[in-house]
């Protein structure tokens, strides 16, 4: 799904572009994708599994995302560099049309600068502009306190909880809540 790139100010002054990603964007992506799974335990990912993922997968899938009606795949750089990226997952099987799923992260350093506010304005509106959708969820793991805050403040509420859903390496064992709303 194509998006028009945004241009904003960040809390602390700078500049960052919000944009479809394009070829030139892959090796920033899959570094960003390494450096993401470092900082945080929170994401779905441990930094060596993202061996996985090649130069040229990368840029195919950003072609293939653009393409997309059902998908829209941004990237926020600030100063040319990816500071964090965020997903759009519309369904177009018809008993479940009507939801849709978004996923978020951002780089540790662009924490509390309006990033993720702003990635989940573009994804709602896009969500709002589907006249099929009536949902968007999301899931997030037990401990990610400023996500939850986050997501409390763009409108979604708990409406469960996925017990022993992530098992980290050392062994322990964290729920996800599993977040919903209504559009």
């Amino acid at each position: 799904m194509l998006f028009e790139t945004t241009e904003f100010t960040l809390k602390d002054g700078r500049t960052a572009l919000l944009l479809n990603p394009e070829e030139e964007h892959a090796q920033g992506l899959l570094d960003y994708l390494v450096k993401s799974a470092e900082e945080t335990d929170f994401l779905l990912r441990y930094p060596e599994e993202c061996g996985r993922y090649t130069l040229e997968g990368e840029k195919k899938l950003l072609e293939n995302m653009k393409g997309s009606p059902n998908d829209l795949f941004l990237t926020c750089t600030v100063d040319g560099k990816v500071a964090g990226n965020c997903h759009l997952m519309m369904n177009g099987k018809m008993k479940i049309r009507h939801r849709a799923n978004v996923a978020i992260a951002l780089l540790k350093e662009y924490w509390g600068l309006g990033i993720g506010t702003k990635m989940f304005e573009a994804m709602l509106d896009a969500a709002r502009a589907n006249p099929d959708l009536m949902q968007v969820e999301l899931e997030v793991v037990e401990g990610n306190d400023r996500a939850m805050a986050l997501y409390k403040k763009m409108g979604f509420e708990v409406y469960g909880v996925r017990p022993n859903a992530i098992k980290l390496k050392d062994g322990t064992l964290l729920y996800e809540s599993l977040m919903m709303r209504k559009l």
